[in-house]
């Protein structure tokens, strides 16, 4: 899970800082030097961390702050704050062509971070957004690129561009451009090709391409899990060929968060995207003050609420939390839910965006292969046993066991665990009326209700 690692040890520093009523200098100073050895050991820049914790300290032993009714919350407020601002203060945005002209992003990077997936993932991020997008394969070196990115057009909806036989990534650019005009595209990426580390070779087709289209916006795509490896490439192409943005990938993966936390600071580039999955819709807007709020363990609701607009049937929902209230909730909700939530970034993705479960989620708690299985349970159901489980006898039972093709134990199980989660399900509005754990909610309870 993305900056999981920091996230708890910031979580433990500032719930010591909870617990005072009032804050001494000492007690400020022994934070920030919580907070220091918690983001070096997250990969963040030496310069970087120092700065910001010389900047939280200042302002952190103010008189506002000291003489404050609650000065704990005010430093966290404060780091808050600060990280927002290392990350970037606004949300930074790609640059367009005005009119009907059309736009040209130069994609580049190293071997490894994948550049050719993020082209197609951010053509058809921008499909969503009413954008047509033309993919020229520049890439000439790397064996099947081409047909890599052929495939990957098609999943998201895009055109590709290629000239057969050809060894002139300057050519295939310039022509990509002509054609996206023809076609009417809005947009051309030209997937460029990468290499193993920055060579002069590399900067040098770069160069030529710059010099011979017009390039609106140059971003770099750089692996975040390699922590301070992705912030020296990211210097060392933008003072080579100059950058517009980045974009992180692999951050769903990222438990340091170092590369995030570093590259704007370093480099003055703005994170632009950021990768958090495999699938072809696995990409999203990077925004600095949520980013924060994640690392911070106070969840991420914006933008789970902007997911939810996206992928949920809110009729469907509606209809969904009337019959979990009358304990009605079947096994045909269940499925609709999973789908849901998988749509979602599934279950764990969207717990790490509620506040004050980051951090609190039990290793283990949710385990993907058994919501699988249970799918395949269910499916060998018939319709009147997914609608009513009360009739789920040994016979049936055994039936079910042998369709889904696992052990009569495991659907035992589910039959079981899927009874309580309703009467968890009958007990929800009293259990919201409580302060204890996410929404009053009891976190054992959720998760095992979760887990079956």
């Amino acid at each position: 899970m993305a900056f999981e690692s920091l996230t708890e040890k910031l979580q433990n520093v500032f719930k010591k800082l909870r617990s005072k009523g009032r804050l001494t200098e000492a007690d400020v100073k022994a934070a920030c030097k919580e907070v220091k050895l918690a983001l070096l050991e997250a990969d963040v820049n030496f310069k970087v961390v120092k700065n910001f914790i010389k900047t939280v300290e200042e302002r952190s032993v103010g008189q506002d702050v000291m003489n404050g009714l609650n000065p704990g919350q005010m430093v966290i407020k404060i780091v808050n704050e600060e990280m927002i601002a290392l990350m970037g203060d606004d949300d930074a945005e790609l640059k367009f062509a005005p009119g009907k002209s059309v736009t040209v992003i130069m994609m580049c990077g190293l071997n490894g971070a994948g550049k050719t997936t993020t082209t197609a993932k951010l053509a058809g991020f921008l499909k969503t957004k009413g954008k047509k997008s033309l993919l020229a394969a520049c890439d000439v070196y790397r064996p099947a690129a081409v047909k890599q990115l052929e495939i990957n057009g098609e999943q998201v909806g895009a055109g590709v561009f290629k000239i057969e036989d050809c060894k002139e990534p300057v050519r295939i650019a310039k022509e990509a451009v002509a054609y996206a005009q023809e076609k009417g595209y809005n947009v051309v990426f030209l997937d460029t090709a990468g290499r193993r580390e920055i060579d002069e070779e590399l900067m040098k087709e770069l160069e030529d391409i710059k010099a011979a289209v017009e390039i609106h916006d140059t971003i770099l795509v750089a692996d975040s899990t390699t922590g301070q490896a992705a912030v020296d490439v990211a210097v060392g192409f933008n003072e080579k060929i100059g950058l517009d943005g980045v974009i992180l990938t692999k951050l769903d993966s990222d438990a340091r968060g170092g590369a995030a936390l570093s590259i704007k600071a370093v480099t003055g580039k703005p994170i632009l995207y950021v990768g958090v999955s495999e699938k072809m819709d696995g990409i999203e807007d990077f925004h600095p003050d949520r980013m924060a709020s994640r690392i911070l363990g106070m969840g991420d609701v914006l933008s789970l609420i902007e997911k939810a607009a996206e992928t949920v049937d809110y009729e469907e929902s509606l209809d969904m939390a009337k019959r979990m209230k009358k304990g009605q909730f079947n096994f045909n909700d269940y499925l609709e839910s999973m789908k849901q939530m998988r749509n979602m970034g599934g279950i764990q993705s969207i717990l790490s965006m509620l506040p004050g479960m980051g951090g609190a989620i039990p290793e283990g708690a949710i385990d993907e292969k058994i919501l699988a299985r249970n799918e395949a349970i269910i499916n060998s159901m018939t319709k009147a046993e997914r609608e009513n489980p009360k009739l789920l006898n040994p016979q049936r039972k055994f039936r079910i066991a042998k369709g889904s093709g696992v052990d009569i134990m495991h659907v035992n199980r589910l039959v079981k665990q899927f009874g309580e989660m309703q009467k968890m399900m009958k007990k929800m509005p009293g259990m919201m009326k409580g302060k204890r754990g996410f929404g009053g909610m009891n976190l054992n309870s959720l998760m095992k209700g979760l887990k079956f």
